[in-house]
């Protein structure tokens, strides 16, 4: 039996840690024996260190003699593996007489085998020809269906294009201008802003026209007026909403809308002399339907250029090109 070794150290944990490398073995194989759990004192002061006895436990001791004992079994089995090869050409001997028996007989299965094969491929040519013949018949009869029924043209669906209205009853301009006035309150009021309106209704051009005032009205035209275009936009279908004509709605601050005309007609004017110099065609920025009446009609009377407005909202954009000559 093997004696117990002491060790010592700082704390219980170490001092096994310690023991299970002497011993040259895992901790939890050890069979150990506190003599002293040790203390760490106040603050270091009157510290003791744990001490232990250990030593491996009997099963690993007795696991390493059966090892042992299987080391010798090993080697004394040696010898009989060698009697047992010398054996094995007697019984390959009896295997190769068993194939030469059996082979006659699996020649004659095969031979079985491969003729019903070539009674199922012989069969199935004529199977698939009278599938090949019934889908062509369906096929042919399917076809003269198709010629003999009429064609059914499906109506096309008719855009309904509003008719601009012209308003006469003063109780109804009222109605328009108090809904418009309500929808922009309730927006200005969401992006907090203070900003008086002025809308009134001119019964000639039939359009409803409101004006802002107030500080900071750049928030309101934005970008090239893309904010006021988008105010204006949302307020005529308020407006327009559930009535079977159409009203115009105008808005408008600091005189942004004649001075944009006056910028546009300007523009429209200088890009016709380029084109005229060049003979080549200018492509303008996209604008929205407004801007580009403005340049259309502001180049209208010139006598070398002519304009056109391509492409798809909201990309729709002027297109300003020498004038052709007409023969």
């Amino acid at each position: 039996m093997e004696e117990y070794i002491q060790v010592s150290a700082k704390t219980k944990n170490e001092a096994i840690t310690k023991a299970a490398i002497e011993l040259g073995t895992a901790s939890d194989e050890l069979d150990i024996v506190v003599v002293s759990e040790g203390s760490s004192g106040f603050f270091g002061i009157g510290s003791k260190p744990a001490i232990i006895k250990a030593r491996k436990k009997q099963e690993e001791i007795r696991e390493e003699e059966s090892l042992k004992e299987l080391e010798k079994e090993v080697v004394e089995a040696v010898n009989p593996a060698v009697e047992i090869k010398k054996e094995r050409p007697s019984k390959r001997h009896s295997t190769e007489h068993r194939e030469k028996t059996s082979k006659p007989q699996h020649r004659k299965e095969e031979k079985e085998h491969t003729a019903k094969s070539e009674v199922k491929e012989k069969s199935t040519p004529a199977r698939e020809k009278t599938v090949s013949d019934k889908v062509t018949k369906e096929k042919a009869q399917r076809e003269k269906v198709s010629k003999e029924k009429p064609l059914r043209e499906k109506p096309a669906k008719e855009k309904t294009v509003k008719q601009t209205e012209t308003l006469t009853d003063p109780v109804e301009i009222q109605e328009i201008e108090g809904t418009a006035k309500k929808f922009l309150e309730e927006v200005f009021a969401a992006m907090n802003l203070e900003v008086e309106i002025k809308i009134s209704y001119d019964k000639e051009d039939g359009c409803l026209g409101a004006e802002f005032l107030g500080e900071d009205m750049g928030i309101l035209i934005g970008k090239r007026g893309q904010t006021l275009d988008s105010l204006q936009y949302l307020t005529s279908l308020v407006v327009n909403k559930n009535r079977q004509g159409y009203i115009r709605v105008k808005l408008d601050t600091e005189d942004y809308r004649r001075r944009r005309k006056e910028t546009l007609e300007n523009l429209a004017r200088g890009i016709a002399y380029k084109v005229k110099k060049t003979r080549k065609p200018v492509v303008l920025e996209p604008m929205n339907p407004y801007e580009r009446r403005i340049i259309h009609s502001a180049l209208q009377g010139n006598k070398f250029v002519e304009t056109t407005s391509e492409g798809e909202e909201p990309y729709r954009h002027v297109v300003v090109k020498l004038r052709r000559e007409r023969s």
